[in-house]
């Protein structure tokens, strides 16, 4: 049973809209890529382990603090006598190993996951221990990208490489014990989600301004702009993707405010937002009957419905 899905960070989110509108530093378009493949490599953890047996709670992508430390845990299976953090990696290529460090196959050296993946139990362990639970837990590294090999001179059963996958959640599943799971269980995986830190990505993105921001609506594929107005329905020359104009500007709308959380949602500045739309009027229309309009002057702004 899933307790809680996994959710796009809102950082990739609004990383990818600025890629598509300015030009980002090589710092910030790399740190998007990684994000990004991050993700994607999550995502595809959550359809592997729909191999798993119902005895089991699963919680996607949660952010803890404890003792003024904050740790992440991609995936946090839980089963009737053990819990099973799991950090999940997208990497691809050859790596190796010297001692604690390792080093891609041009010698370029990168943080040890193994580290993540200890920090992560010296934490979480005792935050257990404090919800009144003493579960002990099992901790594995698991790397999702079948392009992805590690030169290993020992043997760390901690690290579950793609081809083990299949044979791991076979083990997996005969581990589980059917029936076993109860409301003791379920009462610690909605404690763990309640207690699950929501971070503000802004602090973190580069800056950026309304006026340095390329105008226009974004296909919802390619993240190419729309260029054309074709009977009605907005149609990307980049990939073919068609849409109809007011799904497109309630959708624009919805990024407006994800980049500027501060701006008023106006007649104008949509307008000016979408820019491939030339009509106000159709821009208003469409606002007036998603939004409730705020105002009746010429200055008025529009704001979620309540109902």
């Amino acid at each position: 049973m899933i307790i809680k899905t996994r959710q796009e960070r809102l950082e990739i989110t609004i990383l990818r809209f600025l890629n598509a509108r300015m030009s980002l530093s090589d710092k910030d378009a790399t740190n998007f890529l990684i994000l990004k493949k991050g993700f994607e490599g999550e995502q595809k953890s959550d359809i592997w382990l729909e191999g798993l047996s119902d005895d089991w709670l699963i919680i996607h992508d949660l952010l803890l603090e404890y003792n003024y430390s904050k740790f992440q845990i991609d995936t946090l299976l839980i089963s009737s006598d053990k819990i099973y953090p799991l950090d999940v990696k997208n990497f691809e290529g050859d790596y190796y190993v010297e001692g604690e460090k390792w080093y891609t196959s041009v010698k370029k050296e990168t943080k040890n996951p193994l580290h993540q993946l200890s920090r992560c139990e010296i934490s979480f362990r005792p935050l257990l221990r404090d919800l009144g639970y003493r579960y002990p837990l099992e901790s594995y590294l698991i790397f999702i990208n079948p392009e992805f090999h590690l030169y290993l001179t020992t043997v760390n059963t901690s690290i579950i490489f793609p081809t083990q996958l299949n044979r791991f959640l076979k083990k997996l599943n005969a581990n589980a014990k059917p029936g076993k799971l109860n409301k003791s269980h379920l009462k610690l995986a909605e404690q763990l989600v309640s207690l699950h830190l929501v971070e503000s990505p802004y602090p973190r993105l580069p800056a950026y301004g309304y006026g340095q921001l390329v105008k226009g609506i974004l296909c919802p594929q390619c993240y190419n702009f729309y260029i054309e107005v074709i009977g009605g329905l907005l149609v990307c020359n980049s990939c073919g993707c068609k849409e109809e104009v007011e799904s497109a500007v309630l959708r624009s709308v919805t990024e407006l405010q994800l980049l500027f959380p501060d701006q008023k949602i106006t007649t104008k500045i949509v307008h000016e937002w979408c820019t491939i739309i030339k009509s106000e009027k159709t821009i208003r229309r469409i606002l007036t009957k998603n939004y409730k309009r705020i105002g009746c002057s010429i200055s008025s702004n529009y704001v979620p419905r309540n109902d």
